[in-house]
């Protein structure tokens, strides 16, 4: 009984002690918030994802539908307002990612994976394709709350947006850069906020406002910065739904230039395993049958309400220019242009629009800036803007220490040359065509307007400008190779060029095309597509191209007018870079005549400045914008001329291809030989850059303040002459340059390593062996001379080949066998003896 009794206690207890604890749990449970309560205070945006701001602290949270886990999503961001100092400014395009949602227990992990290589699934390997490969969590939150019903979970996602963990903002310092250089201060949390949301159902898009704290600031920044201890940048981040599978990928080839989306295949068993996609949009032909449709969808282009009205109509037809290109690849009517309403609710910023933007930055960093952002999965173009900068169609000059001292635009540091360089959002199109713009109209300012209204100088630009962003937005790439359609003659010719390309492609960057002849100008840029904009369109956007088509187009490549080279191509700089027709700021079939062409006009022109741009009551401001325009165009011109001694040609044809030649052919012996002797006469000879010396005195820039605290005003003439030959001296004693000659010797070139070394010394010494040598000429020797000290024994010797350093020390020798000379005045004599001293104390230390 008493066993009984016991046993029915115990029960009783466990029953009531049960009971208790899941009356706890209840009320535990009762305690957890819903989706409902925790947003109660917050003002619902429903979209893509639902975001609830709160209307009191203006904190986001945001609701993830079960559905949307495992899912892949685009990250998209864009610079909508910022400093130029900080390399972030209007409308550049930051990063674009693939991400996904993953459920981690009672945590939601937002995370991006590796796009990089392709496993074919097919394959047995394709098991182990995560093997070594990391993924990126890049935000891991708590769940706050889930609605179990609906499947829905709510996230605080106030910090994923304010803060740098989308997209990185503050950049790192460039190497070797000053600790006085401008930089962001710290980003101060508390006072950055979300400025804007807006929410789709295929895009949830929101503003951002980053302030970067820096109480302790060496540099102020330019005047656009009004207090560099708190800085905003503004950005937009786009959550974008992944488009559907119904898009035709088209696979890169190297004969063409398009944007790509590099992707290395894991799986394949060639040589090369790239599996890289051209960037382009998706076209679909409303009529698949005909030869010729539209598109379902076509490019629609808006341009934006604060574009000048007296410019619409250039632009409009400068966009439209591309739909002759499209109607190769069987398109009509692929892209179309609008006008932003004045009174139109959405933003340019919005990625629902591709927008022409214009604007007018106190210290622009673009004239014309044209990306896109692309699907990772796929290359497909989801959306594009162009910014355009109304200074680059002024009289302004931003630029003016690259007209006065060239030789610092020329990097011999490839590391500082490429440390911010993004291969798919870098254009200079705009600063080139400013350039183009001032050089026109110190040559024949009668074709200039100084107003709003477009001259035939100014529109022509703007349409090449146009042209090439747009070109940019349907995913080509630069196309640096695109100068050579006609001789210089037939540049000369208005009826010959009268509605054609003057290039082969609008995605170079030619020289203007200005004649000798006023009465035989024809235009001074393209003013519509050229045969390889034409070609290049067929292959990326002709629709369910076979194998055999595809074959048949890419097999055109080595024709004249079809031929590539992209920027990693170019001549640019020494650096990189080996075949000279793949160049900035050169054109014609013939480079070295048009060049040529180019210093006699210039040298015509020297000498008209005080009465073209003297005026009464006017300052010296545009005489010395002039002067220092045409020194820099003639500089420019025997920078083009450098490229041809010790380059090689570059045929990217496949083996077999009709037409080909070898991979490398050295440049001629006449031609280097002429390049030589070009150079020797217009850039380095005792006479070269000279003009009246009545002109010197007259280098007057305007007063504007206090300016000239920083340093002295008078024309550094010197420094300037200088700096023009060192741009080229660097080039053709740089050791890429002389180990090309070298190496190339044992495949063609006739131009050998000795006899180029001994036409440069003598280039250098023997005009004036046996007379005075005039101070250009002196800095010039002086400066050679260091030189090749540099190459023998120098900090960079090391870079320098056997031969190569064994041609400087007979040259010094050489040269100090000139140097006994007692012919001249004092000054000639000072600098002889300086030299000797130099050779002698260098050669002493070998």
């Amino acid at each position: 009984m008493i066993r009984k009794i016991s046993l029915l206690i115990i029960f009783l207890f466990l029953t009531l002690n049960n009971y208790a604890q899941n009356k706890k749990e209840q009320q535990k449970e009762s305690k957890v918030k819903s989706i409902k309560d925790l947003t109660k205070s917050s003002n619902k945006i429903d979209g893509l994802f639902t975001i609830f701001q709160d209307s009191i602290d203006g904190k986001l949270k945001m609701v993830i539908k079960k559905e949307q886990f495992n899912k892949e999503f685009i990250y998209f961001s864009q610079i909508a307002d910022g400093v130029t100092e900080a390399g972030r400014y209007r409308g550049s395009y930051q990063n674009e990612a693939i991400f996904y949602l993953k459920r981690y227990f009672n945590k939601i992990e937002f995370i991006s994976p590796n796009t990089n290589f392709y496993f074919d699934p097919t394959s047995p390997l394709s098991k182990s394709k995560d093997a070594n490969i990391s993924e990126a969590i890049f935000f891991s939150t708590k769940i706050l709350s889930e609605d179990k019903e609906n499947e829905l979970f709510l996230i605080d996602v106030d910090k994923l947006f304010i803060s740098e963990i989308l997209t990185r903002i503050k950049r790192p310092r460039r190497p070797g850069s000053s600790s006085l250089s401008f930089s962001l201060g710290n980003f101060d949390r508390e006072k950055s906020k979300i400025e804007e949301i807006k929410n789709y159902p295929e895009n949830t898009n929101l503003k951002t406002e980053y302030v970067y704290n820096n109480p302790n600031y060496l540099n102020s920044g330019g005047e656009a910065v009004t207090d560099a201890r708190n800085i905003s940048i503004k950005v937009f981040h786009s959550l974008i739904k992944m488009p559907d599978d119904d898009y035709e990928i088209r696979y890169a080839d190297a004969r063409t230039g398009y944007f790509t989306t590099e992707t290395n295949d894991m799986t394949s068993t060639k040589t090369t395993n790239y599996r890289d996609m051209i960037n382009k949009w998706r076209l679909i032909k409303k009529n698949p049958e005909l030869e010729l449709s539209e598109p379902v969808k076509p490019i629609t282009w808006w341009i934006e309400n604060s574009t000048p009205i007296e410019w619409r109509e250039t632009i409009i037809n400068a966009v439209l220019q591309w739909n002759i290109a499209f109607e190769k690849a069987g398109f009509k009517n692929a892209i179309e242009v609008k006008i932003q309403p004045d009174d139109a609710d959405w933003d340019a910023g919005d990625i629902r629009y591709n927008v022409l933007r214009w604007t007018s930055s106190p210290n622009p960093p673009f004239g014309g800036y044209g990306p896109s952002m692309v699907n990772p999965r796929t290359g497909e173009i989801i959306a594009a803007d162009i910014m355009l900068e109304f200074v680059h169609f002024t009289n302004r000059v931003f630029y003016e220490k690259l007209y006065q001292d060239p030789s610092k635009n020329m990097s011999l540091n490839p590391i500082n040359e490429e440390y911010f360089y993004d291969k798919n959002h870098s254009c200079s199109a705009g600063e080139h065509t400013h350039e183009n713009i001032l050089y026109g109209k110190t040559v024949y300012p009668e074709f200039s307007n100084n107003d709003i209204k477009l001259g035939k100088l100014e529109e022509d630009n703007m349409i090449r400008l146009i042209m090439h962003e747009i070109g940019h937005t349907l995913g080509l790439s630069h196309n640096m190779r695109g100068s050579h359609l006609y001789s210089p003659d037939e540049l000369s010719n208005p009826e010959l060029l009268k509605g054609k390309s003057i290039n082969t492609s609008v995605m170079e960057y030619p020289a203007l095309n200005v004649s000798l002849d006023k009465n035989k100008q024809a235009q001074f840029s393209d003013t519509t597509i050229g045969p390889y904009d034409k070609w290049v369109i067929e292959f990326g956007y002709k629709p369910n191209l076979t194998e055999n088509e595809r074959e048949k187009i890419l097999s055109r490549s080595n024709e004249p007018e079809l031929a590539f080279g992209n920027d990693a191509d170019d001549m640019r700089s020494s650096s990189r870079g080996i075949d000279p027709r793949v160049m900035v700021y050169d054109l014609s079939n013939d480079p070295i005549k048009f060049s040529i062409d180019r210093f006699t006009l210039n040298k015509r022109l020297f000498n008209e400045l005080k009465e073209k741009f003297l005026k009464q009551g006017s300052t010296y401001d545009d005489l010395r914008r002039a002067y220092y325009i045409l020194g820099s165009s003639s500089s420019t011109a025997g920078t083009v001329i450098s490229r041809f001694i010790g380059g090689v040609y570059v045929d990217r044809s496949v083996v077999g291809q009709k037409g080909s030649t070898k991979p490398y052919t050295p440049v001629s012996y006449n031609d280097q030989k002429r390049a030589m002797n070009a150079l020797k006469k217009y850039i380095f000879s005792p006479s070269s850059f000279n003009v009246s010396n009545d002109i010197y005195n007259l280098l007057a820039k305007q007063r504007r303040g206090f300016d000239f605290r920083s340093g002295p005003e008078d024309p550094k003439i010197h420094d300037q002459i200088l700096g023009y030959q060192t741009r080229v001296l660097s080039h053709l004693l740089h050791p890429n340059t002389l180990q090309r000659i070298l190496d190339s010797e044992k495949y063609g070139n006739k131009y050998t390593l000795t006899e180029y070394m001994t036409d440069l010394n003598n280039v250098m010494f023997e005009e004036d062996k046996n007379g005075n040598i005039n101070t250009f000429r002196q800095n010039l020797q002086a400066t050679y001379i260091l030189r090749l000290i540099q190459i023998v024994s120098g900090s960079n010797s090391t870079r320098y080949k056997i031969p190569v350093k064994s041609m400087a020390i007979y040259n010094l020798e050489k040269t100090l066998k000139f140097l006994r000379n007692r012919n001249g005045n004092i000054s000639t004599n000072a600098h002889r003896n300086h030299l000797r001293k130099l050779i002698i104390k260098s050669l002493d230390n070998i």
